[in-house]
């Protein structure tokens, strides 16, 4: 199966939508929304902020390998 690198973030706070490239050689714990300016961390349980708020999971998990 081919791993997907392209994930739509949405932001909790104010909804806004963004396709961001997923990096393959780090988790992304942090991210800021280019709306509203809250930065998003994972929720609990989640490696990523691509796991908590994305359409596709990160690389690793997709690949079922641990996530940083």
């Amino acid at each position: 199966m081919e791993t997907i690198l392209k994930s739509e973030i949405t932001c909790p706070t104010c909804g806004h939508k963004k396709v961001e490239e997923m990096p393959t050689n780090a988790c992304q714990f942090f991210y800021e929304c280019e709306n509203c300016k809250t930065v998003l961390k994972p929720n609990e349980g989640d490696c990523c902020v691509y796991c908590s708020y994305g359409t596709v999971p990160c690389p690793p998990i997709q690949e079922n390998k641990n996530c940083c």
